[in-house]
């Protein structure tokens, strides 16, 4: 048998390192509606799929109300002994209280052999106890209740059991003492529609600090964690990979090197995102699998227009060698989105991902300062040995060149540029390399055209200046 213990929530197991420790107690708080019910629920789930006993310690909502819930998410209770101690209807219809005496004098005794019972009956391997505050009302002052509360948990450890325990608190001062005495402290957030999970504390292993996107929907909680390019990485050859066309390559030395990030940059319709295909359109020929994430054009779309020029687009998708994934404005946060394009490169063995473009996914973020999640996305696929496309789109359409308009340029290992110039008149497009860190690349520009034959490039620009500024002039002899 292992040490480590599922609790039914991958991505919240993937935040522990591999799950909790057994015969130790977990402290799980937060807010009303931050999902510390649902974690338990989980939890008890996945040990009934596990084959082991749990029990349910319920002093919060009745049992027929918490078993319908699960249900409402796919969770089967079936199997999950109850100790059902949540207060009836008729103490209030029968008026009952204490005039005399402290209700832990009344109460405290019998809630505690009722656990006990209830403990020795069921011999449990894991135990949620829903809610733990319940106790402080039943004790006669702090000390009083630090003392039980310590003395439950022994209790239960003692006889075998992983204990999930709740804290209704947002105030971490409220529950210190709790926090203190438990082996593990997770923290349950939901501010403004945004769910979160955080680890503040566990003994005993390393885990993953921050806090971390959750969803809760038909299926159950879903956990993202937040992607640290440092605890992924495998090893990869750093080939050379072709654009299929030979003019391309010739300005590239060869192309775009395998595990690297290459920012395609220029105004709107230049044909950036063409250009980014092209590479998965090789690609496909290889059998390898690109995925592009559009922010910006649906994929009905993208898939009709590269069609006209001769990107087989709707063949590569029937046959597995594409994905166009279309985004949709503030649907995901950062760590859902990293959780996507993972599932793509550890499941699918995707070689080649394309966001277009780097803007829209700035708007499409939930999130503030969208550029540190780009940071960190396109530092675990440069790890993972997976080619990056980003696409930038310049505002400025002729006039004084920029590379980029959001500085991102740092991220990248190559940088190619597309930009229109006019020539007596009439409006043209180029293409050049700004910058490679893997090999040298040609110092000339392109004339870039986009026809219903695919992308067709020209021969280098030798005889021309003032290209960058977007009103060239032509020589009268071509320099030696």
């Amino acid at each position: 048998m292992t040490d480590r213990l599922l609790t039914g929530i991958g991505g919240l197991d993937e935040i522990l390192h591999g799950g909790l420790l057994r015969r130790r107690a977990y402290l799980v708080r937060g807010g009303p509606g931050s999902g510390k019910t649902t974690v338990g629920l989980h939890f008890l789930t996945r040990g009934l799929a596990d084959g082991e006993s749990a029990l349910f310690i319920n002093q919060g909502e009745p049992e027929d109300e918490v078993r319908a819930n699960a249900a409402s998410i796919g969770l089967d209770l079936t199997g999950v002994s109850f100790l059902d101690l949540a207060p009836s209807g008729t103490l209030f219809a029968e008026g009952q209280s204490y005039d005399v005496f402290h209700p832990a004098e009344v109460e405290l005794e019998p809630t505690t052999q009722a656990i006990i019972d209830a403990v020795r009956q069921t011999r449990p391997a894991r135990v949620f106890l829903d809610v733990m505050t319940q106790l402080r009302y039943l004790s006669l002052d702090q000390i009083h209740f630090r003392r039980q509360a310590l003395s439950l948990l022994r209790f239960l450890v003692s006889a075998g059991a992983t204990v999930l325990f709740v804290s209704e608190s947002q105030d971490a001062a409220g529950d210190a003492d709790l926090q203190f005495m438990s082996d593990g402290v997770i923290h349950m957030d939901n501010r403004g529609g945004l769910r979160t999970v955080t680890v503040s504390k566990f003994r005993g292993s390393e885990f993953s600090a921050g806090s971390h996107t959750l969803g809760i929907d038909a299926s159950g909680m879903h956990v993202y964690p937040r992607l640290i390019p440092q605890d992924h990485g495998k090893p990869f050859v750093a080939e050379t990979i072709s654009s299929g066309v030979p003019e391309i390559d010739e300005l590239m030395a060869g192309g775009i090197e395998r595990g690297t990030v290459t920012i395609i940059s220029g105004p709107s319709g230049v044909g950036k995102t063409t250009l980014g295909l092209q590479f998965m359109k090789e690609a496909a020929g290889r059998g390898e699998r690109s995925v592009v994430y559009s922010f910006e054009e649906g994929a009905e779309a993208l898939a009709h227009r590269s069609q006209l020029v001769n990107i087989p687009i709707s063949k590569m998708t029937a046959t597995g060698t594409l994905s166009v994934v279309q985004v949709e404005p503030l649907r995901y946060t950062a760590d859902q989105f990293g959780h996507l394009v993972r599932d793509e490169v550890e499941r699918a063995d995707t070689r080649i991902v394309m966001i277009d473009s780097i803007s829209g996914f700035g708007m499409c973020m939930r999130e503030d300062q969208p550029e540190r999640y780009l940071h960190a996305l396109a530092k675990y696929l440069r790890n993972m040995g997976v080619t990056t496309i980003l696409i930038n789109e310049t505002t400025n359409i002729t006039g004084d060149f920029r590379a980029t308009d959001n500085e991102i340029s740092y991220l990248a290992d190559n940088i190619v540029y597309l930009r229109y110039i006019e020539i007596q008149g009439e409006l043209r497009k180029v293409l050049g390399v700004l910058k490679k860190r893997m090999s040298d690349f040609e110092k000339t520009m392109r004339e870039f055209e986009i026809t219903r034959y695919g992308v067709k490039v020209g021969g280098a620009l030798t005889n021309m200046r003032g290209i960058l500024q977007g009103t060239p002039t032509l020589l009268e002899s071509p320099p030696r």
